[in-house]
């Protein structure tokens, strides 16, 4: 069971990478409105390093966990940038989750939704209403829980965290940035979303196509 769960890692991190590929411009410019202008390029990046690696490894002995492990490691080396550390530790904030059951059950992969926004927050010290990518994360995570506590099937749970990481991503633009790069703007970053709001929406939206899809062909 880990040797295909630890695949299906890899073609999930494969479907990151290819629909961020496809948004890196879109990303940017949303950035470029409140920022550096290089989101889309250092997601993009960061996600090709993790492909990279993962094509290196062996992936029918790896855990999930191991997976997840490596993916931190490829993103810290390949992004250097804030967004680096952040992704790193989600990543292994959900290897140290996984190990309790390595087999992706609807239940682990809410886990690892759940895990993620933990590492991120804990990272970043920041909080729901900051105008960052937490804002998706955040009830996203929440969603996960709701729908584990329903215990829904894994295509309505994701369609779940879907939705609730738009509405999250949305709600960015009447905010005022108090974290990052984009707090010295102040009241100009009104009207804006987030960047990695909208990069952690196309990541979970990823997620959902990888992981429903395997789990609706079972």
């Amino acid at each position: 069971m880990s040797e295909n769960a630890a695949r299906r890692l890899s073609r999930m991190f494969h479907r990151i990478s290819v629909l961020i590929a496809a948004e890196k411009d879109h990303l940017s410019d949303l950035d470029g409105a409140i920022g550096d202008a290089d989101h889309g390029i250092t997601m993009s990046l960061g996600f090709q390093a993790v492909n990279g690696e993962l094509a290196k490894r062996d992936l029918d002995h790896m855990l999930p966990s191991e997976v997840f492990t490596a993916a931190a490691t490829a993103f810290l080396d390949a992004v250097g940038a804030s967004t680096g550390p952040l992704y790193a530790t989600a990543f292994r904030r959900a290897a140290q989750a996984l190990k309790q059951d390595e087999s992706l059950s609807p239940a682990g992969q809410a886990i690892i939704v759940e895990a993620m926004t933990a590492g991120i927050k804990e990272r970043g010290k920041g909080q729901r209403g900051d105008k960052t990518m937490l804002d998706a994360w955040i009830p996203a995570a929440e969603a996960a829980n709701g729908a584990q506590a329903r215990a829904v099937g894994p295509s309505e749970m994701w369609s779940g965290i879907l939705e609730a990481a738009e509405a999250g991503a949305n709600s960015t633009r009447s905010m005022v940035a108090t974290r990052g790069r984009a707090a010295r703007l102040g009241e100009r970053s009104l009207g804006h979303m987030d960047p990695g709001a909208a990069s952690a929406v196309i990541i979970l939206r990823a997620m959902k196509d990888a992981l429903v899809e395997r789990d609706a062909g079972e």
